[in-house]
Protein backbone atom coordinates (compact mmCIF):
# COMPACT_ATOMS: atom_id res chain seq x y z
CA UNK A 1 0.00 0.00 0.00
CA UNK A 2 2.76 2.76 -1.12
CA UNK A 3 1.77 6.49 -0.56
CA UNK A 4 1.95 8.88 -3.32
CA UNK A 5 4.49 11.43 -2.94
CA UNK A 6 2.79 14.65 -1.30
CA UNK A 7 0.22 13.01 0.20
CA UNK A 8 -0.40 14.30 3.59
CA UNK A 9 -0.65 11.27 6.41
CA UNK A 10 -1.08 11.44 9.69
CA UNK A 11 2.10 9.36 12.17
CA UNK A 12 0.51 8.11 15.00
CA UNK A 13 1.99 6.71 18.01
CA UNK A 14 -0.43 4.14 19.96
CA UNK A 15 0.26 3.06 24.09
CA UNK A 16 -1.95 0.05 24.47
CA UNK A 17 -5.08 0.51 22.55
CA UNK A 18 -4.61 4.39 22.90
CA UNK A 19 -3.42 7.14 20.95
CA UNK A 20 -0.25 9.15 22.39
CA UNK A 21 0.45 11.78 19.44
CA UNK A 22 -0.55 12.37 16.02
CA UNK A 23 1.63 14.47 13.41
CA UNK A 24 0.42 15.09 9.66
CA UNK A 25 3.30 14.95 7.84
CA UNK A 26 3.68 14.59 3.78
CA UNK A 27 5.28 11.64 1.68
CA UNK A 28 8.21 12.53 0.61
CA UNK A 29 8.76 9.16 -0.86
CA UNK A 30 7.71 5.38 -0.23
CA UNK A 31 9.86 2.68 -1.97
CA UNK A 32 11.34 -0.47 -1.52
CA UNK A 33 13.96 1.46 1.53
CA UNK A 34 11.10 2.84 3.60
CA UNK A 35 8.85 5.36 3.80
CA UNK A 36 10.34 8.99 4.06
CA UNK A 37 8.02 12.09 5.51
CA UNK A 38 8.34 15.41 6.25
CA UNK A 39 6.80 17.75 8.97
CA UNK A 40 6.74 21.27 8.45
CA UNK A 41 7.40 23.63 10.87
CA UNK A 42 3.91 25.04 12.66
CA UNK A 43 2.13 21.77 11.80
CA UNK A 44 -1.27 21.25 13.87
CA UNK A 45 -0.51 18.28 16.39
CA UNK A 46 -2.16 16.69 19.22
CA UNK A 47 -0.82 14.85 21.94
CA UNK A 48 -2.23 12.41 25.04
CA UNK A 49 -2.40 14.49 28.47
CA UNK A 50 -4.39 13.83 31.59
CA UNK A 51 -7.50 15.24 33.16
CA UNK A 52 -5.76 18.34 33.87
CA UNK A 53 -4.15 18.67 30.72
CA UNK A 54 -0.45 17.43 32.12
CA UNK A 55 1.85 15.68 29.51
CA UNK A 56 3.05 12.02 30.23
CA UNK A 57 6.35 13.77 31.36
CA UNK A 58 5.36 16.54 33.59
CA UNK A 59 4.07 13.61 35.81
CA UNK A 60 5.47 10.26 37.25
CA UNK A 61 4.52 7.41 35.18
CA UNK A 62 2.73 5.64 38.61
CA UNK A 63 0.78 8.89 38.68
CA UNK A 64 0.14 9.07 34.65
CA UNK A 65 -1.90 5.27 34.18
CA UNK A 66 -3.74 6.20 37.17
CA UNK A 67 -5.35 9.24 35.50
CA UNK A 68 -7.98 9.39 32.41
CA UNK A 69 -6.79 11.16 29.20
CA UNK A 70 -7.93 13.34 26.82
CA UNK A 71 -6.04 14.55 23.11
CA UNK A 72 -4.92 18.18 23.18
CA UNK A 73 -4.85 19.67 19.89
CA UNK A 74 -1.50 21.83 19.68
CA UNK A 75 1.42 22.98 17.11
CA UNK A 76 4.47 21.18 16.16
CA UNK A 77 7.02 23.50 18.19
CA UNK A 78 10.60 22.18 16.64
CA UNK A 79 11.54 22.35 13.87
CA UNK A 80 10.90 20.83 10.34
CA UNK A 81 11.95 17.46 10.32
CA UNK A 82 12.65 14.86 8.16
CA UNK A 83 11.33 11.28 9.17
CA UNK A 84 12.39 7.89 7.56
CA UNK A 85 10.80 4.35 8.25
CA UNK A 86 12.88 1.75 6.91
CA UNK A 87 10.46 -1.63 5.89
CA UNK A 88 10.09 -3.57 8.42
CA UNK A 89 12.49 -2.28 11.11
CA UNK A 90 11.64 -1.50 15.02
CA UNK A 91 12.78 2.05 14.73
CA UNK A 92 12.63 5.43 12.52
CA UNK A 93 15.64 7.97 11.95
CA UNK A 94 14.75 11.74 12.28
CA UNK A 95 16.73 14.13 10.24
CA UNK A 96 16.43 17.24 13.02
CA UNK A 97 17.49 21.34 11.96
CA UNK A 98 18.33 23.98 13.86
CA UNK A 99 16.92 27.68 13.74
CA UNK A 100 18.31 28.52 10.41
CA UNK A 101 16.92 24.95 8.64
CA UNK A 102 20.12 23.43 8.58
CA UNK A 103 20.88 20.41 9.45
CA UNK A 104 22.02 19.61 13.11
CA UNK A 105 21.54 15.80 13.66
CA UNK A 106 19.81 12.85 13.79
CA UNK A 107 17.34 11.27 16.22
CA UNK A 108 16.69 7.39 16.00
CA UNK A 109 13.57 6.73 17.70
CA UNK A 110 13.42 2.80 18.69
CA UNK A 111 9.96 1.94 17.75
CA UNK A 112 7.08 -0.96 16.70
CA UNK A 113 7.20 -1.51 12.88
CA UNK A 114 4.67 0.86 11.83
CA UNK A 115 1.64 -0.59 10.57
CA UNK A 116 -0.27 1.59 7.69
CA UNK A 117 -4.09 2.31 6.84
CA UNK A 118 -5.76 3.92 4.83
CA UNK A 119 -9.26 4.93 4.95
CA UNK A 120 -9.43 7.18 1.25
CA UNK A 121 -10.18 10.61 2.69
CA UNK A 122 -7.44 9.61 5.26
CA UNK A 123 -4.59 7.89 6.13
CA UNK A 124 -1.50 7.03 8.06
CA UNK A 125 0.93 4.77 9.99
CA UNK A 126 0.28 3.76 13.75
CA UNK A 127 3.27 2.79 15.32
CA UNK A 128 3.97 1.80 19.64
CA UNK A 129 6.96 4.34 20.40
CA UNK A 130 9.33 2.70 22.82
CA UNK A 131 10.55 5.09 24.30
CA UNK A 132 14.42 4.54 24.27
CA UNK A 133 16.17 6.73 21.71
CA UNK A 134 19.41 7.27 20.17
CA UNK A 135 20.89 11.09 19.81
CA UNK A 136 23.67 10.72 16.91
CA UNK A 137 25.67 13.45 15.04
CA UNK A 138 28.01 13.86 11.92
CA UNK A 139 31.47 11.73 12.75
CA UNK A 140 29.92 9.10 14.50
CA UNK A 141 29.28 10.11 17.85
CA UNK A 142 26.03 9.33 19.23
CA UNK A 143 24.51 9.05 22.79
CA UNK A 144 21.17 7.00 24.40
CA UNK A 145 18.33 9.63 25.56
CA UNK A 146 15.41 9.47 27.61
CA UNK A 147 17.22 6.18 29.62
CA UNK A 148 15.66 7.40 32.81
CA UNK A 149 11.82 6.82 31.67
CA UNK A 150 12.70 4.36 29.66
CA UNK A 151 13.80 2.62 33.43
CA UNK A 152 10.81 3.98 35.18
CA UNK A 153 8.30 2.73 33.13
CA UNK A 154 9.46 -1.04 32.85
CA UNK A 155 8.62 -0.97 36.16
CA UNK A 156 4.90 -0.75 35.76
CA UNK A 157 4.86 -4.28 33.21
CA UNK A 158 1.36 -4.41 34.04
CA UNK A 159 0.39 -0.52 31.84
CA UNK A 160 3.77 -0.46 30.14
CA UNK A 161 3.47 -1.12 26.31
CA UNK A 162 6.78 -2.41 26.03
CA UNK A 163 7.34 -6.13 26.76
CA UNK A 164 11.03 -7.03 25.93
CA UNK A 165 13.79 -4.28 27.24
CA UNK A 166 16.71 -6.32 25.88
CA UNK A 167 15.06 -6.38 22.32
CA UNK A 168 14.60 -2.66 22.69
CA UNK A 169 18.24 -2.29 23.20
CA UNK A 170 19.95 -4.41 20.96
CA UNK A 171 17.91 -2.71 18.19
CA UNK A 172 19.35 0.20 19.87
CA UNK A 173 23.23 -1.66 19.29
CA UNK A 174 21.87 -2.59 15.73
CA UNK A 175 21.51 1.35 14.57
CA UNK A 176 24.51 2.44 17.16
CA UNK A 177 27.14 0.39 14.62
CA UNK A 178 25.34 1.72 11.50
CA UNK A 179 26.30 5.65 12.67
CA UNK A 180 30.00 4.72 14.00
CA UNK A 181 30.44 3.29 10.17
CA UNK A 182 29.06 6.00 8.81
CA UNK A 183 26.57 3.86 7.10
CA UNK A 184 23.24 4.62 5.14
CA UNK A 185 20.94 6.27 6.15
CA UNK A 186 23.85 8.11 8.31
CA UNK A 187 26.49 8.54 5.69
CA UNK A 188 24.72 12.15 4.72
CA UNK A 189 21.80 11.10 2.55
CA UNK A 190 18.74 13.49 3.12
CA UNK A 191 21.10 15.91 5.46
CA UNK A 192 20.30 18.47 1.91
CA UNK A 193 16.53 17.96 1.68
CA UNK A 194 14.34 20.31 0.17
CA UNK A 195 10.95 20.22 0.40
CA UNK A 196 8.55 21.23 -2.00
CA UNK A 197 7.44 24.48 -2.14
CA UNK A 198 4.18 23.36 -3.07
CA UNK A 199 3.65 21.56 -0.05
CA UNK A 200 1.50 24.01 2.30
CA UNK A 201 1.67 23.48 6.07
CA UNK A 202 -1.92 21.99 6.83
CA UNK A 203 -4.21 24.50 8.39
CA UNK A 204 -6.09 21.90 11.17
CA UNK A 205 -5.27 18.19 11.91
CA UNK A 206 -7.04 16.30 8.71
CA UNK A 207 -10.42 14.83 8.98
CA UNK A 208 -10.51 11.27 10.82
CA UNK A 209 -7.21 11.73 12.33
CA UNK A 210 -8.41 10.26 15.92
CA UNK A 211 -10.22 7.09 13.78
CA UNK A 212 -9.70 3.92 16.05
CA UNK A 213 -5.58 2.47 16.06
CA UNK A 214 -4.83 -0.12 13.40
CA UNK A 215 -2.57 -1.80 16.14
Amino acid sequence: MPFSPGRLIVHRNVRRGRIGWVRPARVVSDDERGLLLWVARGTPVASEVTDDGKSMREVPFAEFVTRSYRLLPGTWAGPPVLMFLPVGAPHSVWWFRDDADRFANWYVNLEEPGVRWDDGAVAGVDMVDQDLDVVAWPGGTWEWKDEEEFAERLGFPEHYWVADEAAVRAEGQRVIKLIEAGEFPFDGTWTDFVPDPAWATPAALPAGWDRPPAI
